[in-house]
């Protein structure tokens, strides 16, 4: 493995590893930190640079960050660590929706993006595609983690690491906080200016959209897959997983996304 860099940005650290000339930002999402693309980097460093940051608020940072001063702090960054050319966005998870935001606001920035199991968050299509089933536990889920975060201190921690638990997710419980729900009371309380700004998903640079196929509900409709499918230079890709894909599935995952961006496993 090559030596790794950290970089300040608007205090947020930035860590940089790799050789290659390209630039991979990488944006994890809940309940989740950089070490979330541990994998990821081992995997592709020998053709790219790959970047990574623990949102704000998730460790350390003010308790909420705008969706507005999210997308400027990824300016920030992206101008800093490659100023030059654009970079290619790794996005999952809530990493998604900020990264969508800001591949569409700042769309000279981004050459192609990755996004993994979070498609059209904010589409009609995907609200009708579910079912009272579905709509009923994405609301349960999400408004615990919201309430969580509004209560905070132990009860809250212990309220996320308890969903934590429930939804499977492989980060280690210890690393797991309230702090890091501040997205779900953005969603549902309206917190930092909610996602009421957000676009609707149109991004215009190509796209690799790899998601869980193994999942009590999808968080893309099947119009988001035929719309990528058709769209020259993207892809779709579905692996037999959950929600956290380069876990589950590293192998395949990584090689997927190797043969999309340089053509070779």
């Amino acid at each position: 493995m090559s030596t790794e860099l950290c970089i300040t940005i608007n205090g947020t650290e930035v860590w940089l590893q790799g050789e290659g000339d390209e630039v991979i930002l990488m944006l994890h999402g809940w309940p989740d930190t950089r070490a979330l693309w541990d994998g990821t980097v081992d995997a592709l460093q020998d053709r790219a640079t790959c970047a990574r940051i623990t949102l704000p608020g998730f460790e350390t940072g003010p308790s909420s960050t705008s969706l507005a001063d999210m997308c400027q702090l990824l300016r920030q960054i992206v101008d800093r660590i490659s100023p030059d050319k654009p970079v290619t966005l790794m996005v999952h998870d809530w990493g998604c929706i900020f990264g969508y935001e800001f591949a569409m606001r700042h769309a000279d920035r981004v050459a192609r993006v990755v996004a993994v199991d979070v498609g059209d968050h904010n589409s009609g299509a995907l609200l009708r595609g579910w079912g009272a089933k579905e709509k009923l536990s994405v609301m349960g889920y999400q408004v615990w983690l919201a309430l969580a975060w509004k209560l905070g201190g132990r009860l809250g921690t212990r309220m996320t690491r308890a969903m934590a638990r429930w939804l499977r997710c492989p980060t280690e419980p210890e690393r797991i906080t309230y702090q890091m729900n501040y997205p779900y009371a953005m969603q549902w309380f309206g917190t930092a200016g909610g996602f009421k700004g957000a676009a609707q998903i149109q991004l215009p640079m190509p796209l690799l959209f790899v998601y869980g196929e193994r999942k009590p509900f999808m968080f893309h409709s099947a119009q988001w897959l035929d719309k990528v499918a058709a769209t020259p230079g993207s892809a779709v890709q579905g692996l037999p997983c959950g929600h956290w894909v380069m876990i589950s599935r590293p192998e395949a995952f990584h090689a997927r996304v190797r043969e999309w961006l340089w053509g070779q496993a």
